[in-house]
C-alpha cells in the first residue's frame, strides 16, 4: 500500500516534500534533471531514426524511466526504514515545482508593475515557447498564468498523487515521464512518430491528476464559474489533460486566457480558456496562490483521511 508506507507516514513525507520546496527551492546546481535531460537526448539520437519510429520511441522511453524508477524501488528495499524515508522525502522536494513556478513567474509580474516590458518579455520567454518580442502586458500575463495553471498540475499536483500512490518512486515516475513528453511531445517531422509514447504515457499518468487540479481549482475560486468553463472549454482543447486544468483555472480566477498566441512568427488561434476580463499583472500572483491552495488541499485531505483510517 502507498508504496510501502503507511498512509500517516506518507501524509507526513508529503508534507516534508512541500517544506523542503518551500526552504530549497529548485536545485541550483547538479539538477538531476539536467542530467536526465542529456540522457535522454542522447537515447533519443541513437533510436529516433529509421521506419519504426513509435516502437524505437516506446523503447527509447522504457530504457530512460524504468532503470532510474527500478533503482529507488531496489533502494527502498535495501536501505534502514529511516535511509528510505529521508530518500522518499527528497524524491518528492526533487519532483515538487511549487516554488520554483513562483521563482520563474513572480519577476515577470514585477517587471510588468515597473514598466520594464523589455525585461518581462526576456523572462516570459523563458517558461514558454511562443513569442514575446512584441507581447504587451496582457498577453505576458496570460502566458505565465497559464503555464501556472497548467503547471499546478504537471509539476505540483501529478507529483503529489504519484507519491500517495507509490512513494518516491511513484513520484520520480511522474516527474520523468512528463519532462519526456515536454522533451519529445512535438507533433513535428522529428517527434510526430518517435514522440506519440511519451505524450500518451503522460496523458496517462496525468489523467486523474489533472482531473484533481481542475476541481481543486473549481473550489478554490469561482466554482460555478470554473465548472462551467471546464466543461464546455476543455474537450475543445488539444491536451485532454491540459484543457481541463486551464479551463477550470482560468474560470476560478475569472480571466480570459487562451485565444491568439504567436509560435515561430506565426499566430495560432488557440480555443477559449474562462471567462472574464483580459489578465494583469497581478493575477500573475493569484494564478501561483491558487496553485498553492490546492496543493494544500488535496495535502490537507490525504492527512485527515490517513489519521482517520488509519
Amino acid at each position: 500500500m502507498l508504496g510501502g508506507l503507511g498512509a500517516p507516514l506518507t501524509a507526513v513525507l508529503l508534507f516534508a516534500g512541500l517544506l523542503l520546496d518551500a526552504l530549497l527551492g529548485e536545485p541550483r546546481r547538479l539538477h538531476p534533471l539536467v542530467g536526465f535531460g542529456r540522457l535522454a537526448t542522447r537515447v533519443e539520437n541513437l533510436l529516433n531514426r529509421g521506419r519504426w519510429r513509435r516502437l524505437a520511441g516506446a523503447l527509447a522511453w522504457t530504457l530512460a524511466v524504468l532503470p532510474p524508477v527500478c533503482l529507488v524501488l531496489w533502494l527502498q528495499r535495501l536501505l534502514p526504514a529511516w535511509a528510505g524515508w529521508l530518500l522518499d522525502a527528497t524524491l518528492m522536494w526533487f519532483s515538487l515545482g511549487l516554488f520554483s513556478l513562483r521563482a520563474h513567474t513572480a519577476p515577470i509580474a514585477d517587471a510588468l508593475l515597473a514598466g520594464r516590458l523589455s525585461d518581462a518579455r526576456a523572462l516570459t520567454a523563458r517558461i514558454v515557447s511562443r513569442d514575446t518580442d512584441t507581447s504587451d502586458e496582457a498577453a505576458l500575463a496570460k502566458a505565465a498564468c497559464e503555464s501556472q495553471l497548467e503547471n499546478g498540475s504537471d509539476a505540483v499536483i501529478g507529483a503529489l498523487f504519484w507519491f500517495a500512490v507509490a512513494g518516491g518512486a511513484g513520484a520520480l515516475l511522474f516527474r520523468l515521464a512528463n519532462t519526456l513528453d515536454a522533451m519529445w511531445g512535438y507533433r513535428n517531422a522529428r517527434f510526430g512518430r518517435f514522440g506519440s509514447f511519451a505524450a500518451r504515457a503522460d496523458d496517462v499518468l496525468g489523467y486523474l491528476p489533472a482531473r484533481l487540479t481542475a476541481l481543486a481549482y473549481a473550489l478554490l475560486g469561482d466554482t460555478r464559474r470554473a465548472l462551467a468553463c471546464w466543461r464546455k472549454q476543455a474537450p475543445a482543447w488539444p491536451s485532454p489533460n491540459a484543457g481541463a486544468v486551464m479551463s477550470s483555472g482560468a474560470g476560478a480566477l475569472g480571466v480570459a486566457l487562451g485565444g491568439t498566441a504567436r509560435y515561430d512568427g506565426v499566430d495560432e488561434m488557440r480555443p477559449s480558456l474562462g471567462e472574464g476580463r483580459a489578465p494583469k499583472a497581478a493575477d500573475i500572483g493569484r494564478a501561483w496562490r491558487l496553485v498553492a491552495r490546492s496543493a494544500l488541499l488535496w495535502c490537507t485531505l490525504f492527512a485527515l483521511s490517513a489519521l482517520l483510517t488509519g
